[in-house]
């Protein structure tokens, strides 16, 4: 499966369009990981524990939005779009979002 944020591929016909598919993944983070990411941001640099979580989301709305284009019968999904959002403290969403086509 081809995934890609282009509306084209390069080499590659779009012979059908399927629809738009969408992966959807909310995500908790727990008091200790908020403790030691607050530190982080106290005393600077990177959190790697939120730096993972939100690598965790992606990945999980990826598989999630390819395996409902898979189901369309589709074989790339072109047009990507990730979006992150706070839902409320310690609470997290990502959806990756593009349009299922069949390509050759």
């Amino acid at each position: 499966m081809i995934i890609s944020t282009t509306s084209t591929l390069q080499n590659k016909e779009i012979v059908d369009y399927l629809g738009v598919v969408s992966g959807e993944v909310i995500l908790g983070a727990n008091i200790v990981r908020d403790f030691l990411a607050s530190i982080t941001d106290i005393i600077g640099g990177r959190s790697g524990t939120y730096e993972s979580k939100l690598s965790e989301g992606r990945d999980m709305a990826l598989r999630e939005m390819e395996e409902k284009a898979r189901r369309l019968g589709a074989n790339a999904v072109i047009g990507v779009d990730l979006d992150f959002e706070e839902l409320r403290e310690g609470m997290m969403m990502v959806i990756a979002t593009g349009t299922a086509v069949v390509v050759r």
